[in-house]
């Protein structure tokens, strides 16, 4: 097989036709474009620390439905993906000897360790084979070569001096639209089936109702998603107030899981806020989904900067912490059985549908980190494992971020589960929601059922350590909100019926593209 001037276009974390440099390289440079995804099975192994499963099923088959639609999409312009499963520096060796004439492999350019390994076996076989390699920069919304500092080590280790710094020195670059029509894909090229879970080793997983993300891969979902969030529903207006929801589909933009895939573009995003702010309104609530792009694209140059460091145990900071590896503490963390409800229900809700709200990560990582004292990079690989958003620079900078090793100017952050559950769950509906075994406790006091009284916990049908945990560890900041009841000994936190702050003081470091930071929330 021939194929003159062919180029392959390797993909992973680009999967759209919009605002994709490779397509529109390709479509300038070669005669055959071939899209390529490669399923590496080092993808489907174990997480480098505690051994976790690395790849879990909500992940896989976001993956697996953005890829046939990707499929669908380029044969609509007269192209295919080409799917084939194996390292990809092997499964572009056996490729370009098929193909005979390739002149160039194109990709978009990573920034982490696992990535970058990849690049450079890819490179090793292109210079084996005397193919040329273009690569192109395509996941954040400020391109890297528009950063206003000389290089990346120059890079601000506090966000705010970087957010100043790119907004009044910088410009996001123009959208790519999506090609009308791709430059044709090799007659005789067996396209490959595209796996299912099992095929991956893993087992399908049902929709659960009660999920706060019930939505499914590829760009053509993201983009219905942002017209039905931005144009249809003009939810982004009130997007500042709603974030920190915790039931219900439409509290925050959830766009993370496609930006995670690059099934939609940050730019693209931008692009859309902006029209909005033209056509309809501007405030604080458009503005702010830009201010968290940024807060996405922060975190992936950090990791350009620090390199291995942000999988560190002592992060950033070369902060030596006393870290516990407990097992049983985070196998109850994990799995939803503190005897916290507010961090119990944020868990099964993560266990049951691959998803959590901005809130609930907040609180669950502020939990295993700084009240169970664990290393923070066993709940690191968990989320890696179950998040449907999962981004390995999001995902590793914000646990840093959280285990106070590293990019936060202020230390000894820590938050209050209690107040925290009363504050945004003020009448427990999210609890009884997601920890069924705690409904017949009515009201704010279904966030800590161990200072009920026994006849109400009958009433409820809870007994304590049988049917729900008592807590495995009691912070003393619990008690700033707790009054003595009868019957029950430790405190009791019916506390207050409302947030004491409201969301605008809280809201000055939030990121509902994948995992935020607020003030100190004690």
């Amino acid at each position: 097989m021939c194929a003159a001037r062919a180029v392959i276009c390797f993909l992973r974390n680009d999967l759209r036709l919009h605002d994709n440099e490779l397509l529109h390289w390709a479509q300038a440079n070669a005669e055959y474009i071939i899209p390529l995804y490669c399923f590496d099975p080092r993808h489907q192994l174990h997480t480098y620390w505690f051994n976790l499963p690395k790849s879990g099923p909500f992940r896989l088959r976001f993956l697996l439905d953005s890829l046939e639609d990707l499929r669908a999409a380029l044969k609509k312009k007269g192209s295919n993906l080409l799917v084939r499963q194996g390292k990809p520096a092997d499964v572009l060796s056996k490729l370009i000897e098929q193909l005979g004439s390739v002149s160039t492999v194109v990709f978009h350019e990573e920034v982490t360790h696992e990535e970058l390994k990849v690049e450079k076996e890819i490179r090793k076989v292109c210079s084996q084979f005397h193919v040329r390699v273009h690569t192109c920069w395509g996941s954040t919304l400020y391109h890297k070569d528009d950063l206003p500092f000389s290089n990346i080590s120059r890079l601000p280790d506090v966000y705010t001096q970087f957010r100043k710094a790119v907004e009044t020195q910088s410009e996001v670059r123009p959208v790519l639209p999506a090609p009308d029509t791709l430059k044709p894909f090799p007659v005789g090229l067996e396209e490959g089936p595209i796996p299912t879970l099992k095929d991956l080793g893993q087992t399908d997983v049902p929709d659960d109702l009660r999920s706060a993300f019930p939505c499914r891969g590829g760009e053509s979902q993201a983009l219905a998603r942002l017209q039905h969030y931005f144009w249809d529903t003009d939810a982004v207006a009130h997007y500042k107030e709603t974030r920190n929801g915790l039931i219900g589909v439409d509290y925050s933009t959830k766009l993370a899981p496609w930006l995670a895939n690059g099934c939609i573009s940050p730019r693209f995003i931008y692009d859309q806020i902006k029209k909005y702010e033209r056509m309809r309104r501007a405030n604080e609530s458009t503005y702010w989904v830009i201010f968290e792009l940024l807060w996405r694209d922060y975190f992936r140059f950090v990791a350009m900067k620090y390199g291995n460091k942000i999988f560190a145990l002592e992060g950033l900071q070369a902060k030596s912490v006393p870290w516990k590896k407990d097992m049983n503490l985070f196998n109850a963390w994990k799995e939803g059985r503190t005897g916290v409800p507010f961090v119990d229900a944020n868990m099964r809700e993560l266990a049951q549908t691959g998803f959590m709200s901005n809130r609930g990560r907040q609180n669950v990582a502020s939990f295993l980190t700084k009240d169970l004292g664990l290393d923070w990079r066993m709940g690191a690989e968990w989320f890696e494992h179950l998040l449907v958003d999962y981004d390995v620079c999001s995902n590793y900078g914000n646990w840093l971020y959280s285990a106070g090793v590293g990019n936060d100017p202020r230390e000894n952050r820590k938050f209050n589960m209690i107040k925290q559950g009363l504050d945004y769950d003020i009448n427990g509906d999210y609890v009884r929601q997601w920890v069924p075994e705690l409904r017949g406790i009515s009201g704010g006091d279904v966030h800590t059922p161990w200072t009920l009284s026994k006849a109400v916990l009958e009433k409820a049908q809870v007994t304590l350590n049988e049917t729900y945990p008592s807590p495995i560890v009691m912070a003393p900041e619990w008690n700033r909100h707790a009054t003595k009841k009868g019957g029950v000994s430790g405190p009791s936190l019916r506390g207050k019926r409302g947030p004491s702050h409201t969301p605008k003081q809280y809201g000055d470091r939030g990121i509902d593209f994948y995992f935020s930071r607020n003030k100190n929330l004690k």
